[in-house]
């Protein structure tokens, strides 16, 4: 054994951001392997994930296109996370989100009027919100753990969704498929960049990375969200409530998530559909980590997730790869990052004759 772990004095500062990128450096030679496995030239398959999406004006509208519901959820959950309250069923919430939104879109189909998207946006939200209620309140109440919780109602919310397309808000004229109407110009996000598909949806993500940034470094809220995920008792013996902070953790991350149902739905689906997402609310928590729960790097680690989808994309067109790809390279990236997080506390070091024998 020619090298050991040993445990630092403290942990280190640097390692928190150099880990990511270690992480990233270890995915992209593992990459190189998986291609050269499947038979697949490396550079062009990296070149296709990674830089012909970007070569365009178009792939930069549909980087910030994915990138938006992946920061929406990101950073609300990276703020739970922190706390100790584990909500991993973000992709119901997004769900039902999308369903009360889009909801409300259905109901006022034939209304021209500004105020439409406002009250769609409010009743995502809520939706969210109301999803993340129950875990919530099954944790506070009867201690339940979340996790189990609420990932348990993704599977719910997507039935619900798929109960509603394929009977009541099944569209009339849309030849029995099980889809809605296509939304109206009023409940369609309208878009910022000429020649692109990106939305709207693209601001409210950088104004909630902002507001997230504001409350853990300038608000006593914020402040009791680290004591409390830090040090439990610490936060109990200084009068914090605890059920308090878990209530506005999964709140704040179930409307994030609602608001991003929405968005996917009023923004480049526009309609509702049995699939909303491909699993924006799981890739979410691979981003909070990326960005090591800060805001500001949630936001960089949602532009790399959402890089990957368009790679994995561009992969299947150009060199007939299988979606799958994509999946891969996020789950090789999370395994790394938990691995390469254990220099955060320790250190490698050679290993004496001494310690090799024992």
């Amino acid at each position: 054994m020619l090298f050991k772990l040993t445990k630092r004095p403290e942990p280190s500062r640097a390692m928190v951001f150099v880990s990511p990128l270690i992480a990233l450096g270890l995915t992209l030679l593992s990459g190189i392997v998986l291609f050269q496995i499947m038979g697949v030239n490396p550079g062009q398959a990296l070149y296709a994930f990674f830089v012909e999406p970007l070569t365009s004006k178009y792939g930069w509208g549909e980087l910030g296109v994915k990138a938006t519901p992946l920061v929406l959820i990101a950073v609300a959950l990276s703020i739970g996370f922190r706390a100790g309250v584990w909500n991993i069923g973000a992709e119901g919430q997004l769900t039902l989100g999308a369903i009360c939104g889009g909801g409300i879109a259905l109901w006022l189909y034939q209304v021209d009027s500004i105020f439409v998207l406002p009250l769609m946006v409010v009743c995502g939200i809520a939706g969210g919100m109301l999803w993340a209620a129950i875990p919530a309140f099954l944790r506070t109440r009867f201690n339940a753990n979340e996790i189990l919780t609420s990932l348990m109602l993704t599977y719910v919310a997507t039935l619900f969704l798929s109960v509603l397309v394929h009977g009541p808000w099944r569209d009339p004229d849309g030849f029995n498929f099980p889809e809605s109407r296509i939304f109206s110009d009023a409940a369609t996000l309208p878009l910022i960049l000429d020649g692109t598909r990106l939305h709207l949806g693209w601001i409210f993500a950088l104004v909630v990375v902002a507001s997230a940034w504001i409350l853990m470094a300038r608000t006593i809220i914020g402040f009791q969200i680290k004591v409390v995920g830090e040090a439990p008792a610490a936060g109990r013996y200084a009068g914090f409530s605890v059920n308090k902070v878990i209530w506005f953790a999964l709140m704040m991350s179930g409307g994030a998530a609602g608001l991003a149902g929405l968005v996917e739905v009023s923004g480049p689906i526009g309609q509702l559909l049995p699939s909303i997402s491909p699993g924006y609310g799981f890739t979410a928590i691979i981003v909070a980590f990326v960005g090591r729960l800060h805001p500001v790097g949630v936001l960089l680690a949602g532009l790399l997730l959402a890089l990957s989808y368009l790679g994995g994309e561009s992969a299947q067109i150009s060199l007939n790869l299988p979606l799958a790809v994509t999946g891969v390279f996020q789950g090789m990236l999370l395994f790394f990052l938990l691995a390469c997080d254990v220099l955060i506390q320790y250190r490698i070091v050679p290993a004496n004759t001494k310690s090799t024998a024992s």
